[in-house]
């Protein structure tokens, strides 16, 4: 079941290569230097998740992440965690880590951006269109 549908958009300095993270934030341009950035311009931050979302979230359920351009896809999983207080207005950042601060909203996920599918992130980076991200909820 999708509990969450955002959309973004690529930028050409996204690079994608942090090994314990992966960004998405509404800002309009990123550096070079935002190397876990998937995609700018997000219609979601944490704040934004639907109350459904974040209950799932602070109950500690595990989230699978679908990341879609065109032909192009890939997932991974995150789990919640009861502290994640969900409350950032501008990003948010899936971690490989336990690390919780509130830019994050997954913590001990599969996968870090330098693991995301490379063409995906090629045609993320070599366009400016917009690609969805969902949230599905594996016990549904």
């Amino acid at each position: 079941m999708i509990l969450e549908e955002i959309f973004a958009y690529g930028h050409k300095n996204i690079s994608c290569v942090h090994s314990s993270t992966i960004e998405l934030t509404k800002d309009h341009s990123v550096t070079k230097r935002g190397s876990c950035i998937l995609g700018i311009k997000a219609t979601k931050a944490c704040i934004d998740l639907n109350e459904k979302t974040k209950k799932r979230i602070r109950d500690g359920k595990k989230l699978t992440i679908v990341i879609k351009l065109e032909n192009q896809i890939d997932t991974f999983y995150g789990y919640g965690h009861s502290s994640l207080k969900l409350l950032n207005v501008n990003e948010m950042v899936f971690r490989k880590s336990d690390y919780i601060c509130d830019r994050t909203v997954l913590i001990r996920c599969s996968k870090a951006s330098n693991e995301l599918n490379r063409p995906l992130i090629e045609k993320i980076k070599g366009s400016k269109k917009k690609f969805i991200v969902h949230f599905l909820d594996d016990d549904a």
